[in-house]
């Protein structure tokens, strides 16, 4: 008889901020995010106190899945943040950074909890409104007539993450490579719902990143054993999504009656070449399953000049119908009708490193690609993958809304000198709106100006200083072995590369108050040249992610927890 244990009652916490133990458990979590954000972060190693494998990166999505904790306000930031990254791909390590801050600072500046969300929300809108003009001096319209700044905004995404361990070469390949791939996926005939196609990974380990490639088609994985002669064009297409090995699973749902002295096994490998006698009969050239073909059908179709592969794999089956035309076909018991089949142009053989693929050439316009992605190891080529697949879909968010944000830090200063100018300038209409004082309210915008300038900072992890310069509210980089005295001739162009020096500029530290002031406009005769950008769909999501994720756990009063 099992042992009864008496079940303990839920514990509630009231107030769960003012616990020092959770309140250090967030700033540990800030202080491990912030160290993991930007291009030159610190990778991290997470292993878990049980076994399993060791999991090194630098990117949210990664990071905050590895990591668990049974502090239920660490899951909900953790969740929250992470369903930002399932949607928007990018600015995942921004968004709990700048989420976490708020929490601190509101923390330290002591100000009632009603009020911080009030003035939180109020500020928030004050960004997304400024973000959102003609005239906003942190943003930039993409030009699609040119490729350059879709490749400086996918450098930006794929320099950001250090675990890929990229040269400045390879990066610059990777990033044009992103940008074709993502080129190729846009349809050329735009309908009235525009479809964007889809880009296939392949990944070879043990090679040069400058080896990658990206290929219009589709490559498949095949036997090194297949050959075949030349073939006439089009070629047409067979695509199965069930299994052809002959199981009786497949067969279907229901009772099987089998008669006495019945050899099933014979009856059912007689079916499937019967299924292979009529695509020879409607002269079918490529046969593709997602499942496993038997090898007498395999046998029969390839002695009859039909490329035969198997274990396609749910991934690819939508790539296919949409390279192909095919509709997959799903069962053994029907006549094959002749609309379910389709077409390539041609097909050839690609050997990369050890591994033998098929290119297949759409026989039309077609918006499925292939990208080969090279590195020298697992760690470095599982980041490279997951981090083009971030790219692919910050390329693809431009198309709804063309334009990007400043990078390496400049949004984030020039957003917190614009939130201070305005709040301090109506700093009355606000405060009758919110209902609360003035000094209240002067201190939850500092607090939040102050948590973007954190976001900014976070940036640097060598021992630098960053600075802002007081026209433009650019974000700079003091090295650790310059002094302020040696400063001039040696500062690099800000954080985003629109200004080129600060020379002429007044500046100051991050870390000290520095007077009000409207960030002036940047005045060229040509549109920004950054060499910086960020997603703009994604960060300004992510900011809005951020305060509200903040609000949330300032709001919560008691937390219930079920310990048993």
């Amino acid at each position: 008889m099992s042992r009864l244990v008496k079940k303990s009652p839920s514990v509630c916490t009231d107030l769960p901020l003012s616990s020092s133990d959770v309140c250090n458990k967030l700033h540990l979590m800030k202080e491990f995010l912030r160290s993991s954000y930007g291009p030159t972060a610190r990778l991290k190693q997470v292993h878990n106190n049980i076994g399993g494998s060791v999991v090194t990166s630098s990117t949210s999505s990664v990071l905050l899945q590895a990591i668990a904790s049974s502090q239920p306000i660490i899951s909900l930031i953790r969740s929250s943040i992470l369903n930002h990254v399932s949607r928007f791909s990018d600015c995942g390590l921004f968004a709990a950074v700048f989420c976490l801050c708020l929490l601190e600072q509101a923390g330290q500046c002591g100000l009632r909890k009603n009020v911080m969300i009030k003035v939180n929300k109020h500020l928030l809108a004050l960004c997304t409104g400024y973000l959102q003009q003609e005239d906003c001096g942190c943003k930039v319209k993409l030009d699609f007539c040119s490729s350059q700044s879709l490749i400086t905004l996918a450098r930006s995404v794929i320099s950001s993450k250090p675990t890929c361990v990229l040269t400045e070469p390879e990066s610059d390949h990777i990033s044009r490579l992103a940008v074709q791939a993502f080129l190729l996926t846009v349809p050329c005939n735009i309908p009235d719902t525009v479809r964007l196609g889809r880009t296939v990974t392949i990944t070879i380990e043990g090679h040069s990143v400058l080896k990658s490639a990206v290929f219009p088609g589709l490559l498949l994985s095949m036997p090194e054993s297949l050959c075949f002669d030349s073939l006439c064009s089009p070629l047409h297409v067979v695509l199965f999504s069930i299994s052809l090995a002959g199981d009786l699973s497949e067969i279907g749902d229901g009772r099987i009656e089998m008669h006495q002295g019945v050899d099933v096994d014979s009856q059912i490998l007689d079916q499937l070449l019967e299924l292979g006698k009529q695509v020879l009969k409607d002269g079918v050239k490529l046969f593709l399953c997602q499942k496993v073909i038997h090898p007498v059908l395999q046998h029969y179709l390839r002695c009859n000049g039909v490329i035969v592969i198997e274990r396609l794999g749910v991934s690819l089956m939508e790539p296919l119908i949409q390279l192909t035309g095919a509709q997959p076909v799903a069962t053994l018991h029907a006549t094959i009708p002749s609309t379910v089949y389709g077409k390539v142009h041609n097909v050839c053989i690609r050997q990369f490193g050890c591994k033998t693929l098929l290119h297949l050439h759409p026989a039309g316009e077609s918006a499925i690609c292939s990208m080969i992605l090279c590195h020298r190891n697992e760690t470095m080529l599982n980041e490279l993958k997951l981090v083009c697949q971030t790219t692919e879909h910050v390329l693809g968010l431009t198309l709804r809304e063309p334009f990007a944000l400043l990078g390496g830090g400049c949004t984030e200063t020039h957003l917190a000198a614009y939130v201070r100018h305005k709040s301090k300038n109506e700093v009355s209409e606000s405060t009758s709106v919110l209902g609360c004082s003035q000094t209240e309210y002067l201190l939850a915008a500092d607090a939040f100006c102050r948590s973007l300038e954190l976001v900014a900072t976070s940036l640097e992890h060598d021992g630098g200083t960053s600075l802002i310069d007081l026209t433009h509210a650019h974000h700079w980089t003091l090295p650790s072995d310059v002094t302020e005295e040696h400063l001039e001739g040696v500062m690099a162009p800000c954080g985003c590369g629109v200004v080129e020096s600060c020379q002429n500029k007044t500046r100051s530290y991050l870390d000290t108050k520095y007077a009000g002031f409207s960030p002036a406009p940047l005045l060229t005769a040509s549109p920004l040249q950054a060499t910086v950008l960020d997603s703009f769909t994604a960060k300004v999501n992510a900011l809005g992610v951020a305060v509200e994720t903040a609000n949330l756990v300032l709001d919560v009063r008691y937390v219930i927890q079920d310990v048993n």
